[in-house]
């Protein structure tokens, strides 16, 4: 059976904590990575009655939108919200992994599925983030190295690709050297000029793992000196916060927010802006994102998706000119996390895994 480090690595390929806002608390909270898991709970917030579902449902692993203790704690008690939610885990041995913002913002995460109950087209990011520094490691190697010191460069980290690892490039050729008095050739003698059959294997490596991989060649390549090149790479754009697009039609606001209150089973929909006004462009961003409502006017979207804004974000956006669609907060999140633990269920093979049942909304609409 899987374990909660399988679990975690899983979750850190679908949403890696790298692109987690730098403020963000996210990866395994709690837990033993050696644990055996069997049964995961998903939820957008780790509280008391959540917990306390999981401990009775014999749940192994929790799997929270939102850290748990978020906002740090000085004491855990039973007396306290903080330690009525982690003392029964501790007790029980149940792991808590949180992906948090880097779920927001993944391809398949939080605002793309906002995206897709829109019916949005053309979606890209609403604040592009520039790729991380990439180096190509190119590595000449005999055909007796190239399974191990391919294996050594995965390990190290290198070879990943967007949701892909282990990605490599192979080319067969020849190589040449003369090896000096003062030398012992793996292949071939010293003195002379050697053709050697060998193989060009070629990855990708972000920039703070060169070291880390070039050690893994020396560590794990036959020869006394093994030839390899890093080439920097031109840094592009790897995705980035929030989202925009086109409905396939102008649709009036009202309209627009009545279907998004359907998709989300949202108790209600605010508004800022007239209802009969037709939208063509939306952007989103899940949660208490009114940050970037600057973006959604820099991007002259018609409107933006968001759960929740203050009182003077609206008054901005009017006098902007583009229309608020707020479902509240736990209506944006919550379906990514019932979406999530049906991904896990399918993707884990014997293991049950649910959204958790007892948890609401803390806002109710009267």
């Amino acid at each position: 059976m899987p374990t909660v480090a399988e679990f975690a690595a899983y979750l850190e390929r679908f949403a890696p904590c790298a692109t987690a806002a730098e403020w963000d608390n996210v990866g395994l909270l709690l837990g033993d990575p050696a644990a055996d898991v069997t049964r995961v709970l998903t939820c957008l917030t780790l509280t008391p009655d959540v917990s306390a579902e999981a401990v009775r449902e014999g749940a192994n692993l929790i799997v929270t939108h939102h850290p748990v203790l978020f906002r740090g704690a000085k004491k855990l008690t039973a007396t306290t919200s903080d330690g009525q939610t982690v003392l029964p885990l501790l007790r029980a041995g149940i792991a808590v992994y949180s992906p948090h913002t880097a779920f927001d913002n993944c391809p398949g995460g939080i605002n793309d599925g906002l995206c897709r109950r829109l019916g949005l087209a053309n979606v890209s990011p609403l604040r592009p983030r520039d790729a991380r520094k990439q180096c190509k490691l190119v590595v000449f190697v005999p055909e007796s190295d190239l399974q191990t010191v391919s294996d050594a460069l995965f390990a190290a980290g290198a070879g990943v690709i967007g949701q892909y690892n282990e990605c490599s490039f192979r080319l067969a050729g020849t190589g040449t050297f003369y090896g000096t008095d003062s030398t012992n050739p793996t292949v071939g003698q010293k003195g002379r000029r050697e053709d050697v059959s060998e193989w060009r294997l070629e990855v990708v490596v972000p920039e703070s793992l060169v070291s880390t991989a070039v050690r893994a060649v020396r560590a794990t390549h036959s020869y006394e000196e093994p030839a390899f090149d890093v080439y920097p790479l031109k840094p592009g754009t790897s995705g980035g916060d929030g989202r925009f697009g086109e409905l396939a039609q102008p649709t009036p606001l009202g309209e627009l927010a009545r279907h998004l209150k359907g998709a989300l089973s949202a108790a209600g929909v605010q508004v800022v802006g007239d209802l009969a006004r037709p939208v063509r462009t939306v952007a989103v961003a899940c949660g208490a994102a009114g940050e970037f409502l600057g973006d959604a006017i820099k991007r002259k979207c018609d409107a933006f998706l968001t759960g929740e804004v203050r009182f003077h974000d609206a008054l901005t956006a009017r006098g902007a000119n583009v229309a608020l669609i707020l479902p509240g907060h736990y209506a944006t999140e919550r379906p990514a996390v019932e979406d999530l633990a049906a991904q896990l269920a399918t993707d884990f093979s014997g293991v049950t895994a649910w959204a958790s049942r007892d948890e609401r909304d803390p806002l109710a609409t009267i």
